[in-house]
């Protein structure tokens, strides 16, 4: 057993910077042809397709919003399009805080937005490309949780902890749905993981410099501790392995 993805087609979303950067790029590295999925970030797609290139690999960027049902569906025919074949492998990165508020103040707007980027895009694209992963005989899918789902979040931030609690348990649901199908359902619980759009929009310097204080390996964890596990879960190496979180915090949290 190996990490060579050779022939394999990848669909990272959410891949124009950040983690799924480095997830597409690892990916890559290893033999995938990867779509990078992007919404308003053509450059940083593009720049993400440009590493992957450099590198040998072969990528191609698709704009798409993972939260509309229709979207997703076209997203999918053109990757398959591209690449000649259906969607071996998903990684369901998109994903946002959208904005810190109080419950006491939060919007039935707000709720959607963040509900909707979070776990409609995890389901809905999860379900566009299990048809082809069915007739294929099998796939892998990686939802992407956090560390939130464990323990509620930081200040404004319980709903979106509320909708990666949800990511988790529909990755165990699933993964029972289509294990006789040969198609593997994990998650990845990233903790604090510099290098990211999230912490430098949401998370204030000295927020930052308490948080690292108090993770054991004393670090910020980067995009590739990230990929690094990733791999390993669309990899045969993880043949025996669904229904799985598997957490990337440097000890911020132990189960």
């Amino acid at each position: 057993m190996n990490m060579d993805l050779t022939g394999k087609i990848a669909l990272v979303t959410g891949a124009s910077g950040g983690i799924g950067r480095g997830v597409a790029v690892e990916l890559a590295k290893h033999g995938a042809k990867v779509a990078v999925n992007y919404l308003s970030s053509e450059q940083g797609a593009a720049e993400t397709v440009a590493e992957i290139e450099a590198l040998g690999g072969k990528a191609q960027a698709f704009q798409a919003d993972v939260t509309d049902v229709e979207a997703i569906g076209r997203l999918v025919s053109k990757i398959e399009n591209a690449f000649g074949g259906s969607i071996d492998i998903l990684v369901n990165n998109a994903g946002h805080l959208v904005q810190r508020l109080a419950n006491a103040e939060m919007t039935e707007e707000l709720y959607g937005k963040v509900m909707d980027v979070n776990l409609k895009s995890t389901v809905f694209v999860s379900k566009a490309v299990l048809p082809g992963m069915k007739a294929s005989g099998g796939g892998r899918i990686v939802n992407m949780t956090s560390v939130a789902a464990h323990n509620g979040g930081g200040p404004g931030a319980s709903i979106y902890a509320a909708s990666k609690a949800a990511v988790l348990s529909y990755t165990k649901g699933l993964a029972k749905e289509t294990a006789s199908d040969g198609i593997l359902v994990n998650a990845i619980s990233p903790g604090f993981i510099g290098g990211t759009a999230f912490h430098a929009t949401f998370t204030p310097d000295a927020a930052r410099q308490a948080t690292v204080q108090g993770i054991p390996l004393r670090r910020e964890g980067t995009p590739g501790d990230v990929a690094g596990a990733v791999l390993y879960l669309v990899s045969e190496l993880s043949a025996y392995v669904t229904g799985e979180t598997i957490e990337i915090n440097g000890g911020m949290f132990m189960r």
